[in-house]
C-alpha cells in the first residue's frame, strides 16, 4: 500500500511539472510585437486600399517570412484578423537599439504623419529597416536628411484583399526585387553603403516562422508514461532499501 501511494504521488508531481512547463512560443519565431500609435503613421510596402497611412490605434507586427538578407513584415489589426500591410525590410546592424520598438523618420514637415523607418523586436541589437518605393524614398531622404532604402521595381502598393500567404505573387516579387539606398543629396548608392548585415549568429534564430499554434503531433503522453515508469522504479528501489 505504501509503495502504491508513493508511486502515485511521484507520478502526479511529474504530470504537474509537464503541465506547467513553458511551451514553445510562436512569438519567438514570428517576432510578434504589439504597438500603439498615438497619431497617424505612414507605412511603406503593399497595403490595403486606403491604408497607406494608419490611423492612431493598436496594431500587431509579425514576420511573415525571414531570410538572412531580407524579411517580410506584416502589420495586423489589434485582433489580428486583418492584414493592413506587407512590407519588405532589411536587417540592419547599424541601426542601434533604442527604448522604442518602432522608430520613425524625424524632422517631418508640420501637419504630416510620421513615417515608419524601422522595427526593433525586444532583445535584439539590430532593427529591420523598411524599404520604400523609389519616388517616396527620394522625398523622405531629402526631408529627413538620412538615407532611405528603396526598390526600383514598380510593385503595386495597394491591394483589395489582405496578403495571407508567403507564396502570394506580390510577396515573391518582393523577395527577388533589387534594393538600393538614396542619400539626402539624391545620390543612389548600393545597399552595402548604408546597411550592415547582423552577424550570422544574430540571424540564426530567424529562419522560418512557426505557426501560432504548434502541431498536435508533439504529444507529451509518451514522456508522461516514461516519467511514470521512472517514478515507479524509484519507488521500488526505496521500498527494497526499507525492507533491508
Amino acid at each position: 500500500m505504501n509503495l502504491l501511494k508513493l508511486s502515485t504521488t511521484v507520478c502526479c508531481v511529474a504530470l504537474m511539472c509537464l503541465l506547467f512547463a513553458p511551451g514553445a512560443r510562436a512569438d519567438d519565431w514570428n517576432n510578434k510585437t504589439v504597438m500603439t500609435f498615438s497619431g497617424p503613421v505612414e507605412i511603406p510596402g503593399v497595403h490595403l486600399t486606403g491604408f497607406g497611412v494608419l490611423p492612431a490605434g493598436t496594431y500587431v507586427f509579425k514576420l511573415l517570412d525571414s531570410k538572412s538578407d531580407r524579411h517580410i513584415v506584416q502589420i495586423f489589426s489589434q485582433d489580428e484578423r486583418t492584414v493592413y500591410a506587407t512590407i519588405l525590410a532589411i536587417p540592419n546592424f547599424r541601426l542601434k537599439a533604442t527604448d522604442k520598438t518602432v522608430i520613425t523618420f524625424s524632422e517631418r514637415p508640420a501637419g504630416e504623419p510620421e513615417a515608419l523607418r524601422a522595427w526593433f523586436y525586444p532583445g535584439k541589437n539590430w532593427g529591420d529597416e523598411f524599404v520604400y518605393p523609389k519616388a517616396r524614398a527620394v522625398e523622405l531622404a531629402k526631408t529627413t536628411n538620412v538615407p532611405v532604402l528603396f526598390t526600383p521595381v514598380e510593385i503595386a502598393i495597394e491591394v483589395a484583399e489582405p496578403i495571407k500567404s508567403v507564396d502570394a505573387p506580390v510577396v515573391r516579387e518582393m523577395k527577388r526585387a533589387p534594393i538600393m539606398a538614396v542619400q539626402p543629396t539624391g545620390e543612389q548608392v548600393e545597399l552595402a553603403a548604408v546597411v550592415e548585415a547582423p552577424p550570422p549568429t544574430e540571424l540564426a534564430v530567424a529562419t522560418t516562422p512557426m505557426p501560432d499554434s504548434l502541431p498536435a503531433t508533439g504529444s507529451s503522453l509518451p514522456l508522461i508514461g516514461l516519467m511514470g515508469l521512472m517514478a515507479l522504479g524509484v519507488s521500488v528501489s526505496l521500498q527494497m532499501k526499507r525492507v533491508r
